[in-house]
């Protein structure tokens, strides 16, 4: 489903009259409308939160296990609602999308903050009857996004669930983040982000596989891949002679299906995005803008996240008036904890709208 809403980048640098916003939604809206769940996704995903691949949908749902009868978000009980991000590439206006001169906007899409992702969907919010929403929870870059919509507009959020994300993103994540823009902007079929236009099959492919592979490394901790791939040669292959290690084929891997179905300018523009993240800007400090979120708050981080590691979590957790203690999701998977332990993120959600 698309929506069309006025969006403004941070500071009035760029202004879509019509920008869309593609979203997918599960269960029916009270009359009410005190019912409303926002599902925030974390950079390479999309509005399909659960589901088969289809029409639309390049890849099966990412987080399959939370929503669905007898599951926490049971659309028999909630109204879930999962935008994709304006600057992403599965149907909302991003870089690819055709501009008002009739070409792909290209290396003119502006840097999109997670704050400016907030007042597109407050329009999305209006337009579906939603005053408040019962709950927001994301992680990764969805957390980013919904301490924004909680600082942004804290009488529209009643609970906050913050997954494996911080308060404002640093140095070490900014410089894992800087080698994967490099590979992309040095590869030769980048020509300045305006490639959308070249034959079928040009374009940045081989520097967003690049991009990838260094972003998986920080997704999972060195135990798992230590105890998934030890030392161990492909199958059929000699490193000694030319071929790949297990792991190096395990990252070709998740390099092939990244370019199969994302955009090298919006991968861009969204890692831009989280390397600008900071809560507290403008607002006086990340403490001060902390303490003017008001939600019932729920704050976890995982355990072998290198990435985002725990002591981000606790420091969100400490700073947000009404959040218990900060939790944390025991998993060797690193970063991607948070997708993979969906009975740990299950429990948790359940809990908090309990509250």
């Amino acid at each position: 489903m698309g929506h069309a809403a006025p969006t403004a980048a941070a500071g009035g640098r760029w202004h879509a009259p019509r920008a869309r916003i593609a979203y997918e939604t599960w269960g029916t809206l009270d009359a009410d409308a005190s019912n409303a769940v926002l599902v925030l996704h974390a950079l390479t995903g999309d509005s399909h939160v659960t589901g088969p691949a289809g029409p639309g949908h390049p890849t099966a749902g990412w987080w399959d296990t939370l929503i669905g009868p007898g599951r926490a978000l049971d659309p028999a009980r909630w109204f879930v609602v999962a935008p994709n991000i304006v600057g992403g590439c599965q149907g909302s206006t991003g870089p690819a999308s055709p501009a008002p001169d009739g070409r792909p906007w290209g290396s003119r899409f502006p840097l999109v903050t997670a704050r400016d992702s907030v007042r597109a969907e407050t329009v999305l919010a209006d337009e579906l009857g939603v005053d408040a929403w019962a709950l927001v929870i994301g992680g990764s870059m969805g957390g980013m996004r919904a301490l924004e919509w909680a600082a942004v507009e804290p009488d529209r959020v009643t609970r906050l669930c913050l997954l494996a994300s911080p308060a404002a993103t640093t140095a070490d994540q900014i410089g894992w983040a800087a080698p994967q823009l490099a590979a992309i902007r040095d590869d030769p079929g980048w020509r300045g982000g305006d490639y959308h236009d070249a034959p079928p099959g040009d374009g940045p492919h081989r520097g967003l596989g690049v991009a990838r592979r260094i972003a998986h490394l920080s997704y999972r901790s060195a135990f798992e891949l230590g105890e998934r791939f030890a030392r161990d040669p492909q199958d059929g292959e000699d490193p000694w002679r030319g071929g790949r290690y297990a792991v190096e084929s395990y990252l070709d891997h998740h390099a092939r299906k990244l370019v199969r179905r994302f955009d090298a300018m919006s991968y861009v523009r969204l890692t831009e995005l989280m390397n600008a993240h900071d809560v507290g800007r403008d607002r006086g400090g990340v403490e001060a803008a902390l303490a003017r979120v008001t939600a019932r708050t729920l704050v976890a981080g995982v355990s072998s996240d290198r990435l985002y590691p725990p002591e981000q979590q606790a420091r969100l957790a400490a700073g947000i008036p009404r959040s218990g203690p900060v939790r944390t999701i025991d998993s060797p998977y690193g970063h991607d904890g948070f997708l993979i332990e969906t009975a740990a993120v299950s429990a948790l959600v359940t809990e908090l709208l309990a509250s």
